[in-house]
């Protein structure tokens, strides 16, 4: 008898303006179906909402040189469980939503052929199983990059003239200042900037005019709290000086009305020079989402701007979080990151990881993994039964769980490509090189469920206590 299949299914939708995911929702029901109708299970769903396949970004790629790629970590990970076997199938909705730069599919195909992966599409557009059906993807690719380059170059064209005329160019999220439109003054909210212009000239700080904006139930525009970088946002905007802007250069006059006057505006940008330095959209802390609240148990947020108490992680209340537990970021980092390297330090610990990385250890483990958990079945079936004492039953459970751990921890350590990356060479030098969120993708694989933060001893506050940071796993780990 064939065993089933464990399938991954990947959903992407291009722009979800409504922002509820409903896309994303209607395509993974679907592609639900299909497994179900294939007979397969599902072992993971990979989602990219609001991602395109098409637009490319200048990114540093491994030899140390940048490129232009189409950025897609959900794809690279579906791509990296595929290839260690973590599943062995593929579900999408239409080949069209799984890839349209020539470059991906590619990639694709490389570890389909290699690992004899079957891919289906609910469309029926995503077969790679024979020769004419990947010639066909790539024709069909190579169609929809092609359409998509005619969309972008017709929209760049669009926009340069709508800038030159000093236009609204459309889309997008509403400016704060202006109503929907983008050219009608919303005069409740310019009447803040205009204040919070005067108290920046007066020297208040971001931090502190994002506090004042807060005390003062001043709401973004999208309803949520304000942060140092908002507020350098809203102000140094071309926009609030009736100044068009177009790839970053004012392109002159706009047609809606000033909030500021443009010296207002310009002394304004001139205070804020360099305050918002270092604040970036790039991922800074890299226990994010690693470190869980003990209370909540929401995954914590690390601050990317040093307050007057430094940065910080804590359960972030704008995300969902109870607010009630935070912690020091530099010295949590610095405690984790010791536990890390001394876990990957271990022989034994190193040895399971290099040899994780082979597709023919991971099928070793998925079967093992498999046994063992057949076995605990069996094994409380027998002390249902009666046929064995409770401490026989305890003991070989312990033996067998012991087991089963493992497995599981070489499964898990075969996914990330970033892992492979670490121990194929120096540990440490390569930790040392890599990005906060390569470090987050090696702390998620050494610490699976994450790390709990414990409340802070109110007579010790101030004192960092690593005591309060403890991985759920760590001891199946040791």
């Amino acid at each position: 008898m064939t065993p089933a299949r464990c399938a991954g299914i990947y959903v992407r939708i291009s722009d979800d303006k409504a922002e509820d995911a409903a896309g994303v929702g209607r395509q993974e029901s679907d592609c639900r179906d299909l497994a179900a109708r294939l007979g397969w299970e599902v072992g993971g769903v990979y989602v990219e909402n609001d991602t395109s396949a098409f637009k490319r970004r200048t990114v540093r790629l491994p030899d140390g040189t940048t490129g232009l790629r189409v950025v897609r970590p959900a794809f690279r990970r579906l791509l990296d469980a595929l290839a260690s076997g973590a599943v062995d199938a593929l579900v999408g909705y239409d080949l069209d939503r799984v890839a349209r730069d020539p470059r991906d599919l590619e990639d694709l195909i490389d570890v389909v052929e290699a690992r004899g992966v079957p891919t289906r599409a609910v469309t029926g557009s995503l077969d790679l199983s024979s020769d004419a059906g990947i010639t066909m993807a790539r024709v069909m690719v190579a169609v929809a990059n092609k359409s998509s380059r005619d969309s972008s170059r017709r929209i760049a064209r669009k926009h340069q003239e709508l800038a030159e005329q000093g236009r609204v160019g459309g889309g997008g999220i509403r400016s704060f200042g202006y109503a929907r439109d983008g050219v009608t003054v919303d005069e409740q909210e310019a009447a803040v900037l205009r204040d919070l212009a005067a108290h920046v000239l007066d020297g208040m700080s971001l931090s502190a005019a994002a506090r004042w904006l807060t005390e003062t139930r001043v709401p973004t525009v999208r309803g949520g709290t304000w942060q140092s970088r908002s507020v350098h946002a809203v102000l140094t905007k071309p926009r609030v000086a009736g100044l068009r802007e177009h790839r970053g250069e004012i392109v002159g006059k706009a047609a809606w009305p000033a909030i500021l006057d443009q010296d207002t505006w310009e002394r304004v940008c001139l205070a804020l020079e360099g305050r918002a330095r270092g604040s970036v959209n790039a991922m800074q802390r890299w226990l994010t989402g690693v470190l869980r609240c003990s209370r909540c148990q929401h995954g914590l947020s690390g601050s990317q701007q040093a307050g007057a108490r430094g940065p910080r992680y804590w359960c972030a209340t704008p995300r969902g979080g109870c607010g009630g537990v935070a912690v020091d970021a530099t010295q949590s980092e610095a405690y984790i990151e010791a536990l890390v390297l001394a876990y990957l330090a271990r022989p034994d610990v190193l040895a399971d990881l290099r040899a994780a990385t082979s597709s023919q250890s991971t099928e070793t483990a998925r079967q093992e993994a498999a046994a063992d958990e057949l076995q605990l079945k069996e094994l409380a079936g027998l002390w249902g039964a009666r046929n064995i004492t409770t401490a026989e039953y305890m003991t070989a459970r312990k033996e067998i769980e012991g087991r089963l751990s493992r497995w599981r921890g070489l499964l898990r350590a075969s996914l990330p490509g970033t892992v492979r990356q670490l121990v194929e060479g120096d540990v440490s030098a390569r930790w040392e090189a890599f990005t906060p969120p390569q470090r987050r993708e090696v702390a998620r694989v050494v610490f699976p469920s994450g790390i709990r933060v414990d409340l802070a001893d109110r007579s010790r506050m101030g004192v960092f206590n690593a005591g309060r940071l403890v991985p759920v796993d760590w001891e199946s780990l040791r």
